[in-house]
């Protein structure tokens, strides 16, 4: 018995020793002496700051990186254990040398938890593959093209305005997020994948869906224990996510099936498909999906391929772009002389178009620099992406001197990046001439990044700023927007996009 307890004695005293050794070998190290310099949470033996974030949900999780980059009045670290570590960066001077980087440019190990859902596509690869995907859908967004997907815009446009419509005349408010939502997912799939909503099954689940994938994704992020794949499958997860999947990746395959069909008609009239006769030889627009079906019909990419970049960009191309509709109606009823300012801009340029009673052109949004200004300002005030993390394989050396050593992973925080007094005095106030043209050239152009930057820069912003131009300027055309919800009421919540747990509204009024 004597034997037994001091055998265990011996193995746990043994095991504490290696622990204390590794600890302190860690500790003497490069990388710690480099990111140590960086203000943070205190560090414990062998869980480094990790009790700081154990348990915490979504909502918490939002305010605790909030309340973090104001505590330390900068870019902070944070120690999963001791051989693990985050740097947090929230100042311009950090961003700017991660951000401007040709070599790292590699997504962080926690983009893994998006491989279920997304694969390995456009947002998630690496290396070769990501440079081959990319050289293949750049040319998709040309703006021959999107100036193409502008009458999709117009057209999806009426169909909003109807539902506003409903509403008004009710004199209720309007939800923001799923009447948004509906939009967006509409508009891309009938611009980049050539298929109409209504033609395809699935919608609102997909919708739904998704919503509760990012609350299980956050949910596994913040639990360490879970960042394993085998403790997934043994406590359920996997299998709950899975279920969710199903009805998410059956909705992106019917869009597939239904534009390969469509398009192996044109390969059957057609002797050689190039991207030229491609467009000229059917009536309905040119979509990416069709890109990658030439791609597939090269040998450039597989059917698994081509599954991974519709899941991308269905889910980036209408959730990213929905929350900024959202936030972006939700600010404009707050800022009222903003919101007027925009409607008066919009009628002088509608009464100077030689057809009065069509819709504008994205030439004509071009006339609109205040409202190009305002949807800036919303977007640094609310980016739709709050973060986004790269791994770091070579050393940054920073202007100051210091560096962010070669191991660690960066969480670049938009959100807070948006708010840094130096680049943005007051940051919490909204003021759209931070984008007149003189005061942009002053600003670090790392300062604002709503679609990322440098290399790994968002390959859709540009269609994103039509479509949000069209939604805002034909909108406003039609309707003045009043405020419900305030902000103080809104619960913001750590996901895949900027979202609120409860419901924001507003109240569209029909225009005399």
């Amino acid at each position: 018995m004597d034997f037994s307890i001091n055998y265990w004695l011996f193995i746990v005293g043994l095991l504490l020793l290696v622990i204390f050794v590794l600890d302190l070998m860690n500790k003497r190290g490069r990388m710690f002496r480099a990111i140590n310099k960086f203000a943070g949470p205190p560090t414990r033996p062998l869980i480094g700051t990790l009790c700081e974030i154990l348990f915490l949900n979504q909502a918490k999780t939002f305010q605790c990186a909030r309340g973090w980059a104001k505590k330390y009045g900068g870019s902070y670290r944070f120690w999963w254990n001791d051989w693990f570590c985050v740097l947090n960066v929230v100042r311009v001077r950090e961003a700017e040398s991660l951000l401007s980087s040709t070599k790292n440019i590699d997504k962080s190990r926690f983009y893994k938890f998006l491989h279920p859902l997304l694969g390995l596509g456009l947002l998630n690869s690496t290396g070769p593959k990501w440079m081959q995907r990319r050289r293949i859908l750049t040319p998709t967004f040309h703006f021959n093209i999107l100036n193409g997907f502008h009458q999709t815009f117009v057209e999806e446009c009426d169909q909003l305005i109807a539902t506003l419509s409903k509403d008004a005349s009710l004199g209720r408010a309007t939800k923001l997020q799923p009447v948004m939502s509906r939009f967006t997912l509409s508009t891309i799939c009938e611009t980049s994948m050539g298929v109409k909503l209504s033609s395809t099954a699935g919608a609102d689940e997909y919708r739904q869906k998704l919503y509760e994938i990012g609350e299980m994704l956050v949910h596994r992020l913040m639990r360490p224990w879970l960042h394993s794949d085998l403790a997934c499958k043994l406590n359920g997860y996997q299998n709950a996510l899975q279920k969710l999947l199903l009805p998410v990746h059956s909705f992106t395959t019917g869009i597939i099936n239904q534009r390969r069909q469509e398009f192996q008609q044109i390969s059957d009239k057609t002797e050689v498909i190039t991207e030229e006769n491609l467009y000229t030889s059917t009536k309905k627009r040119y979509a990416m999906l069709d890109s990658l079906l030439l791609a597939e019909q090269k040998q450039q990419i597989d059917d698994e391929g081509i599954r991974e970049e519709v899941d991308t960009f269905t889910f980036e191309g209408h959730d990213t772009t929905a929350s900024a509709l959202v936030f972006i109606f939700f600010t404009l009823a707050r800022e009222q002389h903003v919101q007027e300012r925009i409607h008066k801009e919009i009628c002088e340029v509608k009464s100077q178009k030689l057809v009065k009673d069509g819709p504008f052109s994205p030439q004509d949004y071009a006339e609109m620099k205040f409202m190009d200004r305002a949807i800036k300002e919303c977007l640094r005030l609310w980016p739709p992406v709050t973060f986004i993390s790269r791994a770091v394989s070579e050393d940054i050396v920073l202007s100051d001197g210091n560096i962010i050593p070669a191991g660690v992973v960066v969480n670049l925080h938009i959100f807070d990046l948006h708010r840094d007094p130096e680049q943005f005095p007051d940051p919490d106030v909204f003021n759209a001439d931070r984008f007149l043209p003189e005061n942009v050239d002053r600003r670090n152009p790392y300062a604002y990044v709503p679609f990322s930057a440098g290399p790994r820069n968002c390959i859709g912003q540009k269609y994103a700023m039509m479509e949000l131009k069209a939604v805002i300027a034909h909108t406003l055309l039609q309707f003045k927007v009043l405020p419900k919800t305030r902000l103080e009421e809104i619960n913001f919540v750590a996901d895949l996009v900027l979202r609120s747990s409860n419901t924001i509204e507003v109240r569209f009024v029909k225009r005399e």
